[in-house]
């Protein structure tokens, strides 16, 4: 299975994606989550300058947080610097969406900006609306600014529902999942995806990539693997998760209602310990920040077993390159991994077990 990574966009990103590189990993993408992180437009650009075998991948934009023009612009000129090695992931917005306390988008939008990007990006001519009116667009400028000749790679994100996927079948592009570790799920969009793309000019057995997103930690011999370093090395996600059903416990129906009594107590816990409820309308300002960094001491106990099995590849050697065989079997392509404790470390880590 190919080995890549996800970061944030901060300073000094470019010298993780050349060692990355320098690795001989497969991908560095970097996520576009506005009010929590950098901008990944920018940081990719250090990147494409700094590196040049590794591809570069967004991780995941939406219609939701960018207009389609700009969004293109973005990454013609992303794939003018670094030709043939980016990556657009696309999604409704979910996390991105939820940190400014707004919903989501709907995947039909999804589906009409993917469209759009896949057009432009290949320098076609395509339809552009705004409310009622509707007008043909295309990039005007010409020469170096922007690259439409090398093809853009477009993924589309996707969990347990079959709309996402069934996007990505009709549009022709790979998949993306996050903390999507049961391969009976990923067999299930990859279904999805084939029975979609039939009836449309896409061959609906031709292979595209599918990325998932995970948190992976190596255990030393007779190392606990719920202790402080596992907690630590994938209690992001898990706090991503109870950050998510904080958020959403007033919906219906909601995430903390599908979770066990435990992991209910701990979305409880998480709310009590940001000091807001799932009602307050500026919650999101409380439960959000530091969204996928690394965990406080004092949040190791939110971090339980269950969820850390759920969404993270913890074990031996030998462990985690059974569960990753099976998931290469259920249509895997890549692994990516989150990095926050050492991501130098953690990266080298990476390779030596997959490259």
């Amino acid at each position: 299975m190919r080995a890549g990574v996800v970061v944030t966009a901060q300073p000094g990103v470019e010298d993780l994606a050349v060692r990355a590189e320098e690795l001989g990993l497969d991908s560095f993408w970097v996520n576009d989550t506005p009010m929590v992180h950098g901008d990944p437009f920018v940081a990719l650009s250090l990147c494409a300058k700094a590196t040049s075998r590794i591809r570069l991948g967004i991780g995941v934009t939406s219609p939701a947080l960018r207009s389609a023009p700009a969004t293109a612009s973005g990454l013609a000129s992303l794939n003018a610097l670094a030709p043939g090695r980016i990556i657009c992931g696309v999604g409704t917005g979910n996390t991105a969406r939820r940190t400014l306390g707004m919903r989501p988008t709907t995947t039909a939008r999804l589906e009409n900006f993917t469209a759009t990007l896949q057009d432009l990006c290949a320098g076609r001519a395509t339809q552009y609306r705004e409310g009622n009116r509707v007008r043909d667009i295309r990039f005007l400028h010409a020469g170096a600014q922007v690259n439409t000749a090398d093809p853009i790679e477009f993924v589309v994100a996707a969990l347990l529902g079959p709309k996402a996927a069934a996007v990505a079948g009709r549009r022709g592009t790979g998949l993306i999942s996050f903390g999507l570790l049961d391969p009976t799920a990923w067999h299930a969009l990859h279904d999805t995806r084939r029975h979609s793309a039939q009836g449309t000019p896409r061959d609906p057995d031709s292979h595209r990539d599918s990325y998932l997103v995970t948190a992976l930690h190596l255990l030393d011999e007779d190392e606990d693997p719920h202790g402080d370093a596992a907690r630590d090395a994938t209690g992001h996600l898990v706090l991503s998760l109870l950050a998510f059903a904080a958020d959403t416990a007033a919906d219906t129906p909601s995430l903390a209602e599908q979770l066990g009594p435990e992991e209910g107590a701990a979305v409880r816990k998480l709310l009590d310990r940001r000091g807001t409820t799932a009602t307050a309308p500026d919650r999101h300002t409380k439960l959000y920040p530091n969204y996928l960094g690394r965990i406080a001491p004092q949040d190791r106990d939110l971090v339980l077993p269950s969820l850390m099995n759920t969404l993270a590849l913890v074990g031996t050697r030998d462990d985690l390159l059974a569960r990753i065989t099976t998931l290469e079997q259920a249509g895997v392509d890549e692994l990516l991994i989150q990095p926050v404790v050492d991501p130098p470390t953690e990266m080298a880590l990476l390779a030596k077990l997959l490259t």
